[in-house]
């Protein structure tokens, strides 16, 4: 009795401070997808099918439609390894078998240049006539293992006391991936995102200009966004155009850094054990 009361309160203290509340609840897994989805699809619908702009008719209109659609395909990738990373980071953790082959096998592939998976991917896609999949996927590879490996590290620095308590309150599995994993690395969640994001920036000049990648291809084929409109502004020697896009890329990234990664960075600090 004095061993679990002992736990207990090892337990509360070591606890994790996240929400319970509904509204939190609901305007963190409803309202913010809900709207991100509509950003998405408006984007998507009003400038997703143009081409790039004939020199010199740039617009400060069009640079800010080119950097929406740009954020569009880092968020849908964002997505993508999201969704991927955090299943087999799970797994990497209760299976010692997975982590043996999973961990060297992804080392191996983060560490092979991005760009040598390139020429294949494209090919691929041209098949299917699908060149905005072809970016995507370019950036879900690029974004995809900073999470993993992010993700792996916070699960291997849980506190043994608070799995041993949540073995001792009985929680079942489902229940302690719930309550005790996912809330456990949020942190590492968001570190991750965060360098996923800085690698998809780095490469989406790389997913939106395709032309030197597709044989006989020119600059037509090439994604609207603001990774094309730097390249073909720089390379036809329109310094005036290259500079609108580049302050317009610095300031949209200087805010996304304010605005939303500085503040998940202080939010995920809630969740840490104390």
């Amino acid at each position: 009795m004095i061993q679990t009361k002992h736990i207990h309160r090892s337990h509360r203290h070591m606890s994790l401070n996240y929400a319970h509340s509904a509204r939190q609840r609901i305007y963190g897994y409803v309202v913010v997808p809900m709207l991100l989805l509509a950003a998405v699809a408006w984007v998507i619908t009003r400038f997703g099918n143009q081409t790039l702009p004939q020199w010199p008719h740039l617009t400060w209109g069009i640079l800010i439609g080119a950097i929406f659609v740009t954020f569009t395909r880092l968020l849908i990738a964002y997505a993508f390894a999201l969704v991927l990373a955090i299943p087999l980071a799970l797994l990497i953790n209760h299976s010692p078998r997975a982590e043996k082959i999973l961990l060297p096998l992804f080392d191996v592939v983060q560490s092979v240049p991005v760009l040598a998976f390139f020429p294949v991917v494209i090919l691929f896609f041209v098949h299917f006539n699908q060149l905005n999949g072809a970016g995507i996927f370019i950036l879900l590879i690029t974004m995809m293992w900073s999470i993993v490996f992010s993700v792996v590290g916070g699960l291997q620095v849980i506190p043994s006391d608070i799995k041993a308590a949540a073995k001792i309150f009985g929680l079942r599995r489902w229940q302690y991936i719930d309550k005790v994993l996912l809330p456990a690395v949020v942190p590492y969640i968001i570190t991750g995102s965060l360098l996923a994001w800085a690698g998809g920036w780095n490469i989406i000049i790389v997913s939106e200009v395709l032309h030197t990648y597709i044989p006989g291809a020119d600059a037509s084929s090439d994604l609207f966004g603001i990774g094309s409109i730097l390249v073909q502004s720089s390379a036809a020697g329109h310094q005036h155009d290259f500079f609108m896009a580049l302050i317009v890329l610095i300031v949209f990234v200087a805010i996304m850094n304010i605005f939303i990664w500085q503040k998940l960075l202080r939010y995920a600090e809630r969740f840490k054990f104390e």
